[in-house]
C-alpha cells in the first residue's frame, strides 16, 4: 500500500490534500489519497497511479519524498494487515477532483483533522509532516484502533 500527502502553501501556511474514504475498509474517515499496490508495481508506482485514480492530481516520480514505512497487524483480522509507504509530495500537475473513491478537500497543516483519521495517525502524521521519517509497527485491533505502536523516527531521507 501507497499513500501521499500532498502539501501546497507557503511554509507558514501549508496546506495537506486529503480526503473523505467513501468506499471499503475506512469508508468514512479522513485519509491521504493512496492504495493497493499491484503485482507489478513500486511503492511510488502504486502511489503515482492511486493519486491519479482518486483525486486526478498527476505526480512526478522524483517528486516524491519517502515519510513512513508501517506494517499494520490487524489483530484477529489477518487478511488486512499490510505494509504501508507514505510519501510527501509538493509539486503536482491539477486541481482534486471526487472520485467514486475519495472526496477530496485541503487542510491546513496545524490543524489536521486527526479525530476523523485512522487512530494512530495523530501518533505519527504531525511529526512527519514536519520533517521526520517513521518505520513503525502498529497493531491495530476489531475496533479499529490503535493496540501497540513500535515507532522509530529519523531525521527525513531524500529520494
Amino acid at each position: 500500500m501507497s499513500v501521499v500527502y500532498i502539501v501546497s502553501g507557503a511554509p507558514n501556511n501549508e496546506k495537506v490534500l486529503l480526503g473523505e474514504k467513501l468506499t471499503g475498509l475506512g469508508r468514512g474517515k479522513i485519509v491521504g489519497p493512496g492504495g493497493k499496490r499491484e503485482a507489478h508495481e513500486s511503492p511510488v508506482e502504486t502511489a503515482l497511479r492511486e493519486v491519479w485514480e482518486e483525486v486526478g492530481i498527476e505526480l512526478a516520480p522524483g517528486s516524491l519524498v519517502p515519510l513512513a514505512t508501517i506494517t499494520y497487524p490487524f489483530l484477529g483480522r489477518p487478511e488486512l494487515s499490510q505494509r504501508s509507504h507514505a510519501f510527501v509530495c509538493r509539486t503536482f500537475q491539477g486541481e482534486p477532483k471526487n472520485s467514486l473513491e475519495l472526496a477530496p478537500a485541503w487542510w491546513p497543516r496545524e490543524k489536521l483533522p486527526l479525530e476523523r483519521m485512522w487512530a494512530d495517525a495523530q501518533l505519527w502524521l504531525p511529526r512527519v509532516l514536519a520533517g521526520e521519517y517513521l518505520e513503525a509497527t502498529i497493531e491495530i485491533t476489531p475496533e479499529n484502533t490503535v493496540h501497540s505502536a513500535d515507532l522509530n523516527f529519523q531525521t527525513l531521507r531524500r529520494n
